[in-house]
Formats: C-alpha cells, sequence, structure tokens
C-alpha cells in the first residue's frame, strides 16, 4: 500500500485496537476471510457504539468469502450497498458514522449441495428443486456487482502430471505491478489509484474501445441482455485486461475476455 492507504486502514484498525504494540503502522493490504455464521452487523459494521465490521476491515485489501451460499442472505444483501457505494453509514439516535470499504470481494461456491451440478466426470445427487434453491442462496443484483465469473472444473492425474510451461508467480507480480503503476499514473489528479475506483462519468473518459470492440460490446448487451452495472463492470475489467498487456486502447481481445467473465450467471442463475 501506498501511505495514503496505510495510514487510512491504521486508523480503522486502531479502532478495535487491532494494531500490534510492536509494529502499529499496518502497512499490508488485508485479508479478511470470516465464517460464513457472520452475522450482519460484524460483517458491515454496527453495535450499540458502531464500530467498523468485516468490510470496513478488509478496506484496500480483500474480504474472502468461502461457501457463499451458506452465509445469512441478510448478511449477503448488506453487501449491496457498500459495494456501489465502497462506504457504510451506520445510523443510531445520536450520532450517524461513516466508515470506508474500499475492499475487493472474493467468493467461492459450489453449483449445488452435493458439488458435481454439471460436472463431466461424476452424476450430481440432488433435485432440480434443491439445486435451484441452493444458486438462489445468492441473489442476482449482488451477483451482477461482481465483476469476474470464473468456473473452475475438476483436474484429472493425468493432468496433474503433465509439466505444461506457466507463468511464474515473479511474472505475474512484475506485470501487476505495471499495470498499478500505469493507473496510478493515469489517475494522479483524481485521488484515486484502480481502474475499480471509476465512476460512470470516468469511465466514459477512460474506457473508450476501439470501433471493433465497441461492436462486440454491442453484441455482447443484446445477446445475453446485460444490465447497465454489468456494461459499466465489463468496460473496467478491459481497461484491467489491456493495461496487463501495456496497451492504451481497449481492443476488441480485451473485450471478448472481459465478456467471457460474465457467463456464470447465465449458465447457471437463468435455470
Amino acid at each position: 500500500m501506498n501511505l495514503e492507504e496505510m495510514l487510512e486502514v491504521t486508523k480503522i484498525y486502531s479502532i478495535l485496537g487491532l494494531n500490534s504494540m510492536d509494529d502499529p503502522i499496518i502497512t499490508t493490504r488485508p485479508f479478511r476471510n470470516p465464517h460464513h455464521t457472520v452475522t450482519p452487523t460484524s460483517l458491515v459494521g454496527g453495535g450499540k457504539y458502531p464500530k467498523p465490521g468485516e468490510i470496513s476491515l478488509a478496506n484496500y485489501g480483500i474480504l474472502y468469502l468461502d461457501e457463499l451460499p451458506e452465509f445469512n442472505k441478510n448478511s449477503l444483501e448488506s453487501l449491496r450497498g457498500p459495494l456501489e457505494d465502497r462506504k457504510i453509514s451506520i445510523s443510531r439516535l445520536n450520532t450517524t458514522i461513516t466508515y470506508p470499504c474500499k475492499f475487493m470481494l472474493m467468493a467461492s461456491m459450489n453449483p449445488c449441495q452435493c458439488g458435481y451440478y454439471g460436472s463431466k466426470e461424476r452424476k450430481c445427487s440432488c433435485t432440480a428443486e434443491q439445486i435451484r434453491k441452493y444458486i438462489n442462496r445468492v441473489s442476482g443484483p449482488l451477483l451482477d456487482r461482481i465483476d469476474i465469473h470464473i468456473e473452475v472444473n475438476p483436474i484429472k492425474y493425468s493432468q496433474i502430471e503433465k509439466k505444461h510451461k506457466i507463468e511464474t508467480s515473479k511474472e505475474i507480480k512484475t506485470r501487476v505491478n505495471m499495470a498499478r503503476k500505469l493507473q496510478t499514473e493515469r489517475y494522479k489528479k483524481l485521488n484515486i489509484f484502480s481502474n475499480s475506483e471509476l465512476t460512470p462519468q470516468l469511465i466514459e473518459k477512460f474506457c473508450i474501445p476501439t470501433s471493433s470492440g465497441k461492436k462486440i460490446l454491442e453484441m455482447a448487451i443484446d445477446k445475453l441482455g446485460l444490465s447497465m452495472r454489468a456494461y459499466h463492470r465489463i468496460l473496467k475489467v478491459a481497461r484491467t485486461i489491456a493495461d496487463l498487456e501495456t496497451s492504451e486502447k481497449i481492443e476488441e481481445k480485451h473485450l471478448a475476455e472481459a465478456i467471457q467473465y460474465r457467463s456464470l450467471d447465465r449458465k447457471y442463475w437463468q435455470k
């Protein structure tokens, strides 16, 4: 984190006394991984004397929710506003306190309770009604606020044994740091640090696709019936993909990849 981010995160942690005496300034990005039994108050903040919740403790870092459908639906729905506003306001009788929550939400889930719905290797033992109820524990509006959806298929032993030339973590880190540097320089006069913080007005300024890219985006919007929110998120993801390739323009291939990351809600939630 840069100095401004460090100080903001440190202030939040100091409210709950979570700073270390030996190292009071938090210098690394937070990673919060609450259990699925977490209450809405613990997740977004609150209490008699309003305190920050997990979303604020994950400020400038990652909030990871494992087994997403197992979380209380009210807890999940309480994330919708903060994901959009990047802040949470808690009102009590005599006061209103606003905490920042500029976090990256990451989540994982199975396609059904047994975990084999859609698998080509094993037969799912769940009924259609059980699958529907399980998937619908995650609402469409919440899913719409998640930029990237990726389906991970089981790996066979033969695939584990094969040795493929892959990009190393060091190489990936170099590309990511370069992309972050590009974004910091691009937005230095706007007091934001990354593409994820772009407002709709700024998206129109900084996320302009090429003419061929506009055509593929128009086809995808019409065919998939995507919302305006999904449209903006596709553009931001495409901008990031272009940055990782140090490309100034958002080309057709960048948009095509970004659109592919919006397919799972149409594959599972439409059934």
